[in-house]
């Protein structure tokens, strides 16, 4: 009886831990695509310039090989 008792306060405790850990995973989550997405409209003029140039050297260094 005292065992079955153990095991059902372990069991509310670990139901109690881990279901915040969740729910505090998700707002993290959240959080961190929204600093993404902030970082990614305020640089997006010179992010736009590092890909293209990227792309293009690719494009002349590809017209190499051949």
């Amino acid at each position: 009886m005292m065992e079955k008792k153990r095991a059902n306060i372990k069991a509310k405790i670990n139901e109690w831990i881990f279901g915040e850990a969740e729910a505090v995973g998700v707002v993290e989550v959240i959080l961190i695509l929204v600093v993404l997405i902030a970082l990614v409209i305020i640089f997006q003029d010179q992010l736009t310039q590092l890909v293209n140039n990227i792309f293009e050297s690719i494009r002349n260094k590809a017209g190499t090989i051949y």
